[in-house]
């Protein structure tokens, strides 16, 4: 008996803890299967923000890929050149030539009548301007220049009284019009005289009463030589002085003869010297300038912003030559490679933007653009590389 009530307790334990561990599963179960709870309306706000702020970042990279930020004083610190997108295109043609003085860069100052030389006004390496007096000349043949100018502007006063009087008396029905005619002809007649006169005396030097005058300079520049001395004798067309002017200089170009057709004042060169490249532009074209049949045009050009060499000094040119139009050309300091790319960069608010191209002929140190630009943007030229090594400098710190 007592056997089988253990039995039966242990039977009763057993059912019981079968009983507990099935609800505790149950229980288990069916929080697995209840869904988590939901977050708070902060949570959830919070996370749609970063979620924001991750893409407006991804928008922000998007949008600065290929921008380099600089002020307008970085700008110029750096010398950075920013110019305008140019038109044209066309082949190139290399011309040898030399720097030499213009026509007007020298000039041998003559006396334009014979006289006695009374001072020498300037001395060898002085400069002078335009109208300076080089030498004092006193002339009898000028003197006679001056007293004819003079006798003729009395006699032409004497003629303008008489035809006025002859006015008077003809109001006054004393004098017949005939006469006043008459006297209004040799008026005319005696100015004409006047102007003649005068145009001789000031020919000659415009000398005073005395035949005394100065032999002055045409151009500005430098005495390079006096030929006479107080107190000599110079014939007239005798020269006195020569002065010549070294900044007025030029470049001079032989070309082919079939060249000048294709050439005019105005077209734009590129010029390398002993001081290095620069822009010109032509200012004439000489065909058949040369001797013989086969005589070749001279093509002569003055530099833009920059100042020749001495004159002898031997320069290249390279004129472009059949040009198209409507084409886009920019300096070819301003192409540059980024990533295998060929780029130029944009000005835009805050610094420049790389702009892919397609880049084409290259002539006079400009290339042809054939597409990614409109013409009506401003880029960077000189040092223009400065900006594809800033942004190579950008994206290695990025990349860290």
């Amino acid at each position: 008996m007592r056997q089988i009530t253990s039995n039966m307790t242990l039977l009763i334990g057993g059912v019981a803890a079968l009983v507990i561990l099935g609800g505790g599963g149950l229980w288990l179960a069916s929080q697995r299967s209840q869904p988590a709870p939901a977050a708070s309306e902060g949570e959830a706000a919070h996370a749609e923000s970063e979620a924001g702020h991750e893409g407006e970042a991804g928008a922000e990279s998007e949008a600065a890929e290929g921008r380099v930020e600089l002020s307008a004083a970085q700008i110029q610190a750096a010398g950075i050149t920013v110019v305008s997108v140019g038109g044209g295109g066309g082949g190139e043609t290399r011309l040898a030539g030399r720097v030499e003085p213009m026509v007007d860069s020298r000039a041998a100052v003559a006396a334009a009548v014979g006289g006695r030389v009374e001072r020498v006004l300037v001395a060898p390496g002085q400069s002078v301007r335009a109208g300076q007096p080089l030498v004092s000349v006193v002339s009898g043949e000028a003197a006679t220049f001056r007293a004819d100018a003079d006798a003729a502007a009395a006699q032409a006063e004497a003629a303008r009284q008489a035809y006025q009087r002859n006015r008077n008396l003809s109001d006054q029905g004393i004098v017949a019009r005939q006469e006043v005619e008459a006297s209004r002809a040799q008026l005319l007649s005696a100015e004409a005289a006047t102007r003649a006169a005068r145009a001789r005396s000031s020919a000659a030097g415009s000398p005073n009463a005395s035949g005394r005058l100065s032999v002055t300079s045409p151009i500005s520049g430098v005495v390079s030589n006096v030929q006479v001395g107080p107190g000599g004798f110079v014939a007239q067309g005798g020269v006195v002085a020569e002065v010549s002017n070294p900044a007025r200089v030029e470049m001079v170009f032989n070309a082919p003869p079939a060249l000048a057709g294709n050439v005019r004042a105005g077209t734009a060169m590129r010029v390398t010297g002993p001081n290095g490249e620069f822009d010109a532009v032509v200012t004439g074209v000489a065909a058949d300038a040369g001797t013989g049949e086969s005589g070749a045009a001279v093509i002569r050009a003055r530099p833009v912003g920059a100042t020749l060499p001495p004159a002898g000094s031997a320069v290249t040119g390279a004129i472009v030559t059949g040009q198209s139009t409507g084409g886009l050309t920019v300096p070819t300091e301003a192409v540059q490679t980024v990533e295998g790319n060929t780029v130029v960069f944009v000005q835009v608010d805050g610094g420049f933007q790389a702009t892919p191209v397609l880049a084409g002929r290259q002539a006079a140190g400009r290339t042809e653009i054939l597409r990614g630009l409109t013409g009506s943007e401003r880029i960077a030229a000189a040092n223009a590389f400065l900006l594809k090594a800033e942004m190579a400098k950008g994206e290695a710190e990025h990349g860290d």
